[in-house]
């Protein structure tokens, strides 16, 4: 009877302590969750790549000083799946318009949210 409940103990520490990396994985501690920011640029590149489809723009600033933002969505497989998504869908030379949560860090990089793409809001078949 010892021996069952030692292990039920040690199965239980570690099925707790994967689930901490995972929440680590798809936590919010890098983007500042109480601000919305959107900003409208040209794509120069589209990810669409594990473990996250990436986005990359310029935009410039309010003085008019170009700036090099990414964004993040979920997976391909998910955009693929839910929204049909697919390597295609955002070219560089496109015109879009992101909102997302804004890094903590002040850099220029997003969770994005919404993605208006020459004028068309895409969809991203869920709420990830």
């Amino acid at each position: 009877m010892r021996y069952t409940w030692s292990a039920l103990a040690c199965a239980m520490a570690m099925a707790l302590s994967v689930v901490g990396i995972g929440n680590a994985h798809h936590g919010t501690a890098a983007y500042d969750t109480t601000t919305t920011v959107t900003i409208t640029g040209v794509v120069t590149e589209f990810r669409f790549v594990n473990p996250h489809v990436l986005i990359l723009w310029d935009a410039k600033d309010e003085a008019g000083v170009v700036q090099h933002w990414s964004g993040e969505r979920s997976g391909p497989n998910s955009m693929a799946r839910n929204a049909g998504w697919n390597r295609n869908t955002i070219k560089p030379g496109d015109e879009i318009t992101v909102t997302g949560r804004p890094a903590k860090n002040k850099t220029t990089t997003m969770a994005i949210s919404k993605i208006v793409l020459n004028g068309k809001e895409l969809t991203s078949g869920g709420n990830d």
